[in-house]
C-alpha cells in the first residue's frame, strides 16, 4: 500500500516547477525592471551624430578655418535648437490642457517634472505660473549668436580649452578637478575652466546655462518680447542681453555684433 505522505517523484517535480515559477515571478521588478520612462528622447526628436574635431590651428587660410568651425559646430547646436522647440511644443500642449481643467497623464507629468528640475522653476507656483515660467526660458539661442561667442571665446576653436575640452563658450566650474586651471586665475579664486566629453555635452551646457541662468535674464527678458509681439528672434537682437556674460560688458557686446554682421556671409545655407 503506498504511502500517501511520501511525495512520489513525479509530485516533487511538480512542487519543484511551482516553486521556480513563483520565485521568478515575485523577482521579475528586480530582474528586469521596468523601463525608465525617457523624458525626452533627443536622438529621436533631432537625431545627431558627432564629427571628429579638425585641427583648427592647422587650416588657411584664415576664411577656411571660419567655415570648417561652422561647419563642425552647426549640426550640435541646430540639434538643440530642434529639441528645445519640441519642448516648447510641448509646453504649449500642457498650457492648452491647463486651460480645460484637464488633469495631466503620467508621460506629460513626467516631462513636465524634467522641464522643472533641469531649468530651475520653483514647483510650489501654480502650474499654469510654472508653465509660463518655463516657455520664457525653454526657447531658442539663434545660431549666429551660439557660433559668434564660440568663435570669440575659443579664438575659433585654437584654444587649448576648445582643443583639449570641448569648451568653446569659456564656461566655469566650481568643483575641484572639473575643468582646466587658468593660468592667470586670480589669487583666492576657486573657479576652473569646464572640461567637457563632447561637443554635445559641451552645447548643451551652454543653452541650459543661457536659458536658466539669473545674469542672462535680459536675454530672455528681449527673447520673450519678441515673441509676444511676433518678431523674428535674431542673434543682434539677443546679443544685447549678453552683457553679464564677459567683464568687458557693453564692450563684449558690440563685438558679437560686429562679428555676427562681418562673418554672416560664411555661414553654410
Amino acid at each position: 500500500m503506498r504511502n500517501l505522505d511520501f511525495p512520489t517523484p513525479r509530485r516533487i517535480l511538480y512542487l519543484l516547477v511551482i516553486w521556480v515559477f513563483g520565485a521568478v515571478v515575485l523577482s521579475y521588478p528586480f530582474l528586469f525592471p521596468p523601463k525608465k520612462l525617457d523624458p525626452f528622447d533627443e536622438q529621436n526628436i533631432a537625431p545627431y551624430t558627432e564629427q571628429k574635431m579638425p585641427n583648427f590651428s592647422e587650416i588657411f587660410p584664415v576664411v577656411v578655418r571660419k567655415k570648417a568651425f561652422f561647419n563642425y559646430l552647426l549640426p550640435a547646436i541646430r540639434h538643440h535648437n530642434r529639441v528645445i522647440i519640441e519642448k516648447r511644443t510641448f509646453l504649449k500642449e500642457i498650457k492648452s490642457v491647463i486651460e480645460q481643467n484637464q488633469p495631466l497623464n503620467t508621460l506629460q507629468q513626467t516631462r513636465l517634472d524634467s522641464l522643472i528640475t533641469e531649468y530651475r522653476v520653483d514647483p510650489k507656483q501654480e502650474l499654469s505660473e510654472i508653465v509660463s515660467c518655463l516657455l520664457r526660458k525653454v526657447d531658442v539661442i539663434p545660431a549666429e549668436l551660439v557660433l559668434m561667442q564660440a568663435a570669440n571665446e575659443s579664438a575659433w576653436g585654437t584654444s587649448r580649452f576648445a582643443k583639449q575640452g570641448f569648451n568653446f563658450f569659456g564656461l566655469w566650474c566650481f568643483r575641484e578637478g572639473c575643468g582646466f586651471v587658468p593660468k592667470r586665475r586670480n589669487e583666492g579664486a576657486v573657479h576652473e575652466v569646464a572640461k567637457f566629453t563632447s561637443l554635445e555635452y559641451a552645447v548643451s551646457t551652454y543653452f541650459r546655462n543661457i536659458n536658466r541662468h539669473q545674469a542672462y535674464a535680459q536675454l530672455r527678458d528681449i527673447r520673450a518680447k519678441l515673441r509676444n509681439s511676433n518678431q523674428q528672434i535674431t542673434a543682434e537682437k539677443l546679443a544685447k542681453g549678453l552683457k553679464n556674460y564677459s567683464e568687458r560688458g557693453d564692450e563684449y557686446i558690440k563685438e558679437l555684433i560686429q562679428m555676427i554682421r562681418f562673418n554672416r556671409k560664411f555661414l553654410p545655407a
